[in-house]
């Protein structure tokens, strides 16, 4: 049996052995360390997908985080030429200018119903949709619907309107069709009681193929064995659209919805811009007009930003609490939780 060599005298150890014993490496945190790396060793092996991440994060900083420095505003009576600097500070003078008008409360109402029908209405289509064209067994031709279904999103909101317009206006296709059989012509876009549902048609027929496409990608990921399985089992296609399908997507359903919540107060400025006029401020005011009208036009920034200020509020509330209400169903959501 080979005997262990004795250890060499201190005074014949390198200085490289000497400076190992006399200095104790240094305790990593714990939150530093994943999977056994430290956080210096995970930014360096991920180095490359940071760097690809590197310009989104920019357009984020720069366009969404540094403007919320201008919400300084709501405080202020602002005035351009004095700046945020010199501007006098007014407090919450601001909210309760905005608070006390009843058009800013005729808005809100507008913008609730509005959103309301939307998320009702209109969300499921593009989960319907998406089934539909999943269930398309020829590749060429679920490629061809899927362009033909994608391409009102490329198109502008004065586009789509006049369209509407030529078919639904006054002049349009629908009183003509209507005044030819002795029935009384109608003109929907001049409707104060169909407008939230017009505004609703009109997004569903635009952006319905275009919000597909996170569901397509979603249903691509459900594992083709549990359909199998399920099939073995004696499960008909609802059983296995209802045990297998749905349960696959839910979880990209629910991150939609919460993100659709977060938005829930900002129902499409453009598209209800080039229509306010046709039904009425009363009908048509929705908070972003209501911006639009009362503080860049009437140069109340105060009361605008103040306006901004509480959207942002209340849409941060509901991802949330909307959130947190997913991970007690037991999903993810937006983010992690902290004890998951």
């Amino acid at each position: 049996m080979a005997e262990t060599a004795p250890p060499l005298p201190r005074e014949k150890r390198s200085r490289r052995h000497r400076k190992a014993e006399t200095s104790s490496p240094s305790p990593t945190p714990a939150v530093l360390v994943q999977n056994g790396l430290t956080l210096r060793q995970r930014i360096k092996r991920d180095r490359v997908m940071l760097l690809l991440t590197l310009p989104g994060l920019l357009y984020f900083i720069v366009f969404h985080y540094v403007p919320l420095l201008g919400y300084v505003v709501a405080f202020q009576d602002y005035q351009p030429y004095l700046g945020y600097m010199h501007s006098v500070w007014v407090g919450f003078a601001n909210f309760t200018t905005a608070f006390g008008e009843p058009a800013f409360w005729s808005a809100t109402i507008n913008t609730l119903e509005i959103a309301l029908i939307q998320l009702v209405f209109f969300f499921p289509v593009p989960v319907a949709l998406a089934l539909l064209l999943n269930s398309i067994a020829s590749d060429r031709i679920r490629r061809f619907v899927q362009s033909v279904v994608y391409l009102p999103h490329f198109i502008g909101w004065v586009i789509i309107v006049s369209i509407f317009q030529q078919i639904l206006g006054g002049a349009g296709l629908l009183p003509d069709v209507l005044g030819g059989m002795g029935l009384p012509r109608y003109d929907m876009m001049s409707d104060p009681d169909a407008f939230p549902w017009l505004l609703t048609v009109q997004v569903a027929w635009k952006d319905a193929g275009w919000g597909t496409i996170i569901i397509l990608a979603a249903l691509l990921g459900i594992d083709k064995g549990q359909y199998e399985a399920a099939a073995i089992d004696g499960a008909g296609p609802r059983r296995r659209l209802w045990h297998v399908t749905l349960p696959g997507i839910a979880p990209v359903l629910i991150l939609l919805l919460i993100l659709n919540l977060g938005q829930i107060l900002s129902v499409g400025f453009e598209q209800i811009l080039l229509q306010r006029d046709a039904v009425g401020p009363d009908a048509g005011e929705v908070l972003d007009t209501y911006v639009y009208y009362h503080g860049i036009k009437d140069n109340d920034w105060g009361v605008a930003a103040a306006v901004g200020l509480v959207k942002a509020v209340i849409g941060t509330a509901l991802v949330l609490g909307a959130n947190k209400f997913a991970h007690r169903l037991g999903h993810e959501g937006v983010y992690r939780g902290a004890d998951r």
